[in-house]
């Protein structure tokens, strides 16, 4: 069974982090100083934790931005990946999005271009002209 919880625990922060470690720094390759930032210790950032059967398998965050609320740092471990991490990761920040920032001018991402699929699923639509981050291809991608 799949569970998406809000963090509120250090010690699932830590899981979340070490996530995020193993997917983009260790699998990506992405440099550790871009991966983590100053919206990761913030107050106004929210990050997420999802588990089957009870262990980590997926993290996330969102944060309020000057543009809306942007959602990022998607990541689900490879041996959860295909089995509905993602989308329950999705569905659960867009829900306390849209409890906790009810007008906020947009919901919007920057997807790598194999996630986008499940974005496009979720109700995300790509705009704009691909771009890299990190040296990995994405597209900015809304809500509605």
């Amino acid at each position: 069974m799949t569970t998406v919880e809000k963090i509120t625990d250090l010690r699932d922060l830590d899981a979340a982090f070490t996530i995020r470690e193993k997917v983009f720094v260790g699998e990506q390759k992405v440099p550790a100083d871009a991966e983590y930032d100053q919206y990761d210790r913030a107050g106004t950032t929210r990050h997420y934790l999802a588990r089957v059967d009870g262990q980590p398998a997926g993290a996330a965050r969102w944060r309020p931005t000057d543009h809306g609320v942007k959602l990022e740092r998607f990541a689900v471990l490879p041996e959860f990946r295909n089995q509905g991490v993602g989308e329950a990761l999705v569905h659960r920040v867009l829900a306390d999005v849209r409890a906790e920032a009810p007008d906020a001018a947009q919901v919007y991402m920057h997807a790598q271009l194999r996630a986008i699929p499940l974005y496009e699923r979720t109700g995300f639509r790509k705009v704009g002209e691909m771009f890299e981050e990190c040296d990995i291809q994405h597209y900015q991608m809304v809500l509605g």
